[in-house]
């Protein structure tokens, strides 16, 4: 997969080298075949859903390569760096925070408590509600954690000109945030 990024990235140095080539291939026979495919290849290349589906992808293999034979995923460790942050945040605080939906993070919460990284107790205010905690076994795979997802965000930011990643982390972020309010405005209907 990792190799599949870089190709990508590749690929794109040379679609103006590509498009020449599909305009040869326009007049050679059966080319209503392979302008079809390249017509569904380039609504592909300019879809954000799939590009950011596919950097997702990209940046996970990143992310699991640098943390080698850790089985945290990024989702665990943004639920660990959120908890270290705000000890005793309920599950929807952490919701509210990380993103993750109510289901997904209720699930990653039993399973990294089985895990002993975290604990859950119910709070005093809302006995239906957990405050959930780091054990130091969370704070231990954290703080070897935290490095090593460090260098995953630098590898990253890497396939970018040093003057692009700021705008790039801003540009991500606003696109977060707006989609955000669209889907809580929609779910409010």
């Amino acid at each position: 997969m990792l190799r599949e990024c870089v190709s990508l990235a590749v690929a794109d140095g040379k679609r103006a080298k590509s498009r020449a080539v599909g305009a040869v291939l326009a007049r050679a026979p059966n080319s209503e075949s392979v302008m079809k495919r390249d017509t569904q290849s380039d609504r592909l290349s300019r879809s954000p859903i799939h590009l950011l589906h596919r950097a997702g992808q990209c940046a996970g293999d990143i992310f699991h390569a640098e943390m080698k034979d850790g089985d945290l995923t990024p989702r665990q460790l943004a639920v660990l760096v959120t908890v270290a942050g705000n000890e005793g945040l309920s599950q929807t605080g952490l919701v509210d925070r990380t993103g993750i939906d109510r289901s997904t993070l209720a699930d990653i919460v039993r399973r990294m408590q089985r895990k002993g990284l975290l604990q859950r107790r119910r709070t005093r205010e809302d006995a239906r509600a957990y405050a959930v905690k780091l054990t130091d076994e969370g704070r231990r795979v954290l703080k070897v954690a935290e490095p090593l997802a460090k260098r995953a965000d630098e590898r990253i930011l890497d396939a970018l000109p040093g003057k692009q990643r700021d705008q790039f982390i801003d540009d991500l972020m606003s696109i977060v945030d707006t989609l955000q309010k669209l889907s809580d405005a929609a779910a409010q209907k």
